[in-house]
């Protein structure tokens, strides 16, 4: 079962995708996660990754596709996959079903969490991040039990760079602009299911579990 997940920065893209793995045993792809590795290590790829996310700007096409791919050929992706953050772009969707063709591959179902603006806004500026473990905090749905300092190791809590005001609306009129497109991309392909992300992350979950059940 190869799935795409679609959505706003801030949807919940990646909390479902986790969910989805646990369930079905199918790797969860995130390029985001892909591209912060590659920035916390400092690699060539990271370095020029960096100043496109800094800047709310989305990473070259050319970077991202070649991680992908080199992503999908690993073992654990023969039964499926779950791609979170990819493509983003129609010339992306494009690369994607070409690199997917010669990989005798395709995509099975593409899930579009739906959430508006403000809720965006509401849940991505108010994430901290731990410094020393990287645990995620939000202000008003997870708090800390300390301000500032994460629960579990005491490390003191920080706002991304990305998850700045100013940033997240930069980063969802990109959304609008260069992703969405691939709704209509995807929904003529007949793949496309929607899916209203301001339910809880349970609702959500059986929302997209009763899709899926129709690919096992």
């Amino acid at each position: 079962m190869n799935l795409i997940l679609l959505g706003p920065p801030g949807s919940g893209k990646g909390t479902q995708a986790k969910l989805i793995v646990e369930k079905y045993g199918i790797p969860q792809i995130s390029t985001g996660d892909m591209l912060r590795d590659a920035v916390a290590q400092g690699t060539e790829l990271g370095k020029e990754a960096k100043k496109y996310m800094d800047a709310g700007q989305l990473v070259p096409d050319e970077v991202v596709i070649g991680i992908v791919k080199e992503r999908l050929q690993q073992p654990d992706c023969e039964k499926g996959f779950i791609l979170d953050g990819f493509p983003r772009t129609i010339p992306q969707a494009e690369a994607l079903d070409k690199m997917l063709e010669e990989l005798g591959k395709n995509i099975d179902a593409v899930i579009n969490i739906q959430v508006p603006e403000e809720e965006v806004v509401k849940r991505i500026v108010n994430r901290r991040s731990c410094r020393n473990c990287g645990a995620v905090y939000h202000l008003i749905y997870n708090p800390p039990k300390e301000d500032n300092k994460c629960d579990k190791c005491g490390g003191e809590l920080y706002q991304r760079d990305d998850d700045k005001e100013e940033t997240v609306r930069q980063r969802y009129k990109v959304y609008k602009e260069q992703t969405e497109p691939l709704v209509e991309y995807y929904e003529k392909k007949g793949i496309l299911y929607n899916v209203d992300g301001t339910k809880n992350i349970d609702e959500v979950f059986n929302d997209i579990n009763a899709i899926l059940q129709k690919f096992t």
